[in-house]
């Protein structure tokens, strides 16, 4: 058997085997500060890395995105104020009703019996019939005149006889004449005039003036003669 000592490890095996020691003691060393490290921030709760509690109320569902909490102030609610606002009833469209046209009077022909007082007219209607049955034909010369053509037949018999006083003898003012008021009637021609002049008084119709033996009125009752003719007419003083 033999006694031989085995032999040394070399040096550089001596020193890797420090190393590896020396690792081993500095990562204990470091575990064991790491640990009492923790327990100190349990003990002080200054733990950094523990979560903090967080109540699940409200919290939303697992794997959904995270909710923002906002600290919502409350205010002090107000009655809303409410303003009355006065209702305009709705304006109606109406369409304006047009007034009525006023027909103008139609104006009477002078050669006619429609302007003539209603009886005039009734008197001398019956008269002209008369007379056509007995082959005579009255014509309406002039009848109802208005007072502007009145005013100027008195100027041109002014012109004529020279004077005021003259003129009236064949034409009055329009404010006396018969003819403006329609009580009044020239007829022609001469036959008619002469079968009016023996008959009117039948119908009530008569000669009025001896200088006009053309102008008849309603003088009398139908029947009744007539009364006696005046020499010419006669302006009535204003």
């Amino acid at each position: 058997m033999s006694h031989e000592l085995p032999p040394r490890r070399s040096g550089a095996t001596r020193t890797r085997l420090l190393s590896v020691i020396g690792v081993v003691g500095v990562g204990a060393v470091a575990g064991a500060l790491l640990l009492w490290h923790a327990q100190v921030g349990d003990v002080l709760g200054l733990g950094a890395d523990k979560e903090p509690v967080v109540s699940t109320v409200g919290a939303p569902a697992i794997g959904g995105p995270p909710t923002t909490t906002r600290l919502v102030t409350p205010t002090p609610s107000r009655r809303p104020t409410t303003r009355t606002t006065p209702t305009t009833p709705p304006k109606t469209t109406t369409t304006p009703s047009k007034k009525p046209t006023k027909k103008p009077t139609p104006v009477s022909r002078e050669e006619s019996i429609d302007g003539l007082s209603p009886k005039l007219k009734s008197r001398l209607t019956k008269a002209i019939a008369a007379a056509k049955a007995d082959g005579v034909r009255i014509s309406i010369t002039s009848g109802r005149r208005s007072a502007a053509k009145q005013q100027r037949l008195l100027n041109e018999a002014i012109k004529k006889y020279g004077s005021y006083k003259l003129a009236t003898r064949w034409v009055l003012p329009p404010k006396y004449s018969a003819h403006v008021q329609g009580k009044a009637v020239d007829i022609g021609p001469a036959a008619a005039m002469t079968w009016l002049n023996k008959n009117g008084w039948r119908y009530g119709v008569c000669r009025r003036y001896d200088n006009e033996p053309w102008h008849f009125e309603a003088l009398t009752t139908p029947g009744k003669k007539c009364p006696p003719r005046e020499p010419h007419a006669v302006a009535k003083a204003d």
